[in-house]
């Protein structure tokens, strides 16, 4: 069984940067890439707001611009999923499918995933008018209209956010109450260019190439309606991706790892976080890779204590 210095689990933006650092720093990093690699942003068409590409790049050929600086410095890639966990001894262990892998040091840097509505038309829609990420996307959608979807804090704020771009937005949500504070749900009521549509939900999103309208179901009524809208942001929540994890390494109730105050380690030694999957906060690619740069950081100095003890 070989060991790695520095195995990371996930290649989104978070992992590719920690790829860098670390191999920079020779330590020969085995970046586990997942089943989708690139993360959340091969979902995504148009970045316009990463530092150093004034005019946009997408999120693929970003990715992949990541995935090559790192492969440059020595970083090294294996497909697949890591399905357990071992951190109780030394070396740290992994398996990626039934392969056993093991590791002086981990960054887990396996992101979160965000809640979609789970119609067979979304998936057609993704990264053509069906996103998650009001902060990434809002600008595409300048003097257009669109629909949010959710009753949080996280519906509210992004439908005030993308006030600043859009024509109109209307809060479309399963209930006739909303889970949001009562300050964020007012502010979104006081904000004359948002409107609600309670007790429905999007039963179709419609299209050519891309999001036209969407099909509305009264759930109580059961009336349906058509909208005609340019972008559907689905903002029911995310799912950080830490279940093998559980009973392993400390975390919210929510499932987001937990982080030694100032650094990105965890409650195991040689086990860093790096990411969405602790930061549920700003779920930025630019702050995913700061993460990631500190994770790796934080391995070396690891790495450089238990080889010099």
């Amino acid at each position: 069984m070989k060991k790695s210095q520095v195995v990371i689990i996930g290649s989104g933006p978070a992992g590719l940067t920690a790829a860098i650092y670390a191999a920079r720093a020779n330590l020969a990093p085995l970046v586990i890439e997942g089943m989708e690699p690139g993360g959340q942003l091969t979902l995504t068409s148009e970045v316009e707001n990463f530092p150093g590409f004034p005019e946009g790049i997408m999120g693929p050929e970003l990715m992949e611009k990541f995935r090559k600086q790192a492969e440059r410095f020595g970083a090294t890639y294996k497909l697949g999923r890591v399905t357990k966990v071992d951190f109780s001894k030394r070396p740290l262990k992994l398996w990626v499918e039934s392969e056993e892998l093991a590791a002086d040091s981990v960054i887990v840097a396996s992101g979160a995933s965000a809640k979609w509505l789970g119609i067979e038309s979304e998936n057609k829609f993704k990264g053509r008018g069906v996103t998650s990420c009001a902060t990434c996307d809002g600008a595409f959608y300048r003097n257009m209209d669109v629909v949010v979807v959710g009753g949080g804090d996280s519906a509210m704020e992004e439908a005030n956010f993308l006030t600043r771009f859009c024509s109109k937005v209307t809060i479309i949500h399963r209930r006739d109450t909303f889970r949001a504070s009562k300050i964020m749900i007012e502010r979104a009521q006081k904000n004359p260019k948002i409107q609600f549509i309670t007790d429905s939900a999007i039963e179709e999103i419609r299209g050519e190439k891309d999001v036209d309208s969407v099909l509305i179901r009264n759930l109580k009524t059961k009336a349906s309606q058509e909208l005609k809208v340019k972008g559907v942001f689905v903002a029911i929540g995310h799912v950080p991706n830490t279940s093998i994890f559980e009973g392993q390494l400390d975390m919210h109730d929510t499932g987001y790892l937990k982080v030694k105050s100032e650094s990105t380690e965890t409650n195991v030694a040689g086990v860093f976080s790096a990411g969405d999957v602790h930061d549920f906060r700003y779920r930025q690619a630019i702050t995913a890779s700061g993460s990631g740069c500190r994770a790796a950081m934080d391995a070396e100095k690891y790495l450089e204590a238990l080889h010099s003890a």
